[in-house]
């Protein structure tokens, strides 16, 4: 009796946090694919577990841009080791040195009892922006409680003004701007739009579907007329663009690279933010860091507080648990956490990224949490994202889910703690 008057009051209160926001067009995912998606309750989180996020961030991000710029200018093996296809090598070395290599990027961490570990990158085309940046604080308002991420949606649109004054004064013509993503997928559309109106900028949504090259120029085409694009923001790996093709096999994405190395199309985020995406750049840094080469001190320090041993082989068979990632894999797709003898304990069920090659990582245990859903009760693990813009730490976010996090695990919305006991 009592579990079902829990149930019940929870997917009464769930409705009047998430239908006002669903029906005002801002967040219209809440649940996905006929599931719950965005729970209706709050973690507490220090205001030092807050900062130690941002500062491993910011540390790590300067990290990457440093990296990143070195790689732009190195030879045509590395960047194919690296596992970029060879229709991106002239643009991203065309990246700007003025601009940070990811202007809109999210690190994805684990709390642990040595501190915050960094397990991946999300350098080019990150989601859970509208979850972070607006979400968190209509369900902190609901519930009373404090946002983390109060007025950081400000980082959005100064990083959106520094980027485009940066392309201008390099010669960029920057008036006509689209912002494109499919606008078949809820999360992947709403995000696009509110990037837009939160950029400031005299852009509108354009669907991928209706970009052309055309006269040497990315266009849009409405149906009746062309009209050129100078700066396109796109929620669109360049790794996938590099493939596409028209119907009769014209060779569309490779065209629009050349369109932006050639100077004649911005991107956001830049070209060069396909370094820091590639977790072999992960493993690379890592293997600098092990050497004692290249970085400073600090540097050096910084990776061995914040980032765990990546290599390209498999180093830790008959040592350690490990877990194997392709180099551009997205929400946990094609991941896979071996036991020391090698035997695997759990592996993405998803089809995609398996014909990528993979880094091996050390595995660590993501903290245990028990959320309540719509289906009871849930032991589930919980992953820390912080937003890097333009550089600086940002907006929180917190995924639950299982060993891998993946594309449906629960959005959990996070409360500053009022008392220093409670939180990471």
């Amino acid at each position: 009796m009592a579990d079902d008057l829990a149930a019940r009051d929870y997917a009464k209160k769930r409705e009047a946090l998430y239908g006002p926001l669903r029906r005002d067009g801002r967040f219209v995912w809440d649940s996905m694919y006929g599931d719950e998606y965005a729970l209706a309750s709050l973690q507490p989180v220090t205001a030092e577990f807050c900062r130690s996020l941002r500062n491993a961030a910011e540390k790590l991000g300067s990290i990457y841009a440093r990296t990143a710029e070195v790689l732009q200018h190195s030879d045509e093996e590395l960047l194919a080791e690296l596992g970029l296809p060879q229709a991106t090598w002239a643009a991203v070395r065309s990246s700007l040195p003025s601009l940070l290599p990811t202007i809109l990027g999210r690190f994805d961490f684990a709390a642990t009892e040595q501190g915050v570990k960094m397990l991946e990158f999300n350098a080019e085309t990150p989601t859970d922006v509208v979850e972070a940046f607006y979400v968190n604080g209509k369900v902190c308002e609901f519930f009373g409680a404090a946002d983390p991420n109060q007025g950081l949606a400000d980082d959005l649109t100064r990083a959106f003004e520094r980027s485009v004054a940066a392309y201008r004064n390099n010669g960029f013509a920057v008036e006509r701007a689209v912002f494109s993503s499919v606008d078949w997928h809820d999360e992947d559309a709403g995000t696009t739009r509110f990037l837009l109106q939160q950029s400031r900028l005299a852009a509108k949504f354009v669907p991928l579907s209706q970009l052309r090259v055309f006269e040497d120029r990315l266009q849009v085409w409405d149906g009746q007329a062309h009209e050129p694009v100078d700066l396109l923001y796109r929620l669109h790996p360049l790794e996938k663009m590099a493939e596409e093709q028209d119907g009769d096999g014209y060779p569309t994405g490779r065209h629009v690279l050349e369109i932006a190395a050639e100077g004649r199309l911005a991107l956001v985020n830049p070209p060069a933010a396909m370094l820091a995406q590639s977790k072999a750049t992960q493993a690379l840094i890592w293997s600098l860091h092990e050497d004692g080469s290249f970085f400073t001190p600090e540097e050096h320090a910084t990776i061995a507080d914040h980032m765990l041993p990546t290599y390209f082989e498999n180093r830790f068979l008959g040592r350690s648990p490990y877990v194997t990632k392709p180099i551009y894999g997205r929400e946990g797709g094609a991941v896979t956490i071996y036991g020391s003898d090698g035997v695997a304990w759990t592996r993405d069920e998803e089809c995609n990224y398996w014909e990528q090659p993979l880094v091996y990582q050390q595995y660590v245990e993501l903290p245990k949490q028990t959320v309540r859903t719509l289906n009871g009760l849930y032991c589930g693990r919980i992953i820390y994202g912080t937003f890097l813009v333009d550089g600086r730490g940002s907006a929180l976010v917190a995924r639950v889910g299982s060993r891998i996090t993946g594309n449906m695990a629960y959005y959990q919305p996070l409360c500053l703690s009022t008392d220093a006991s409670k939180g990471e």
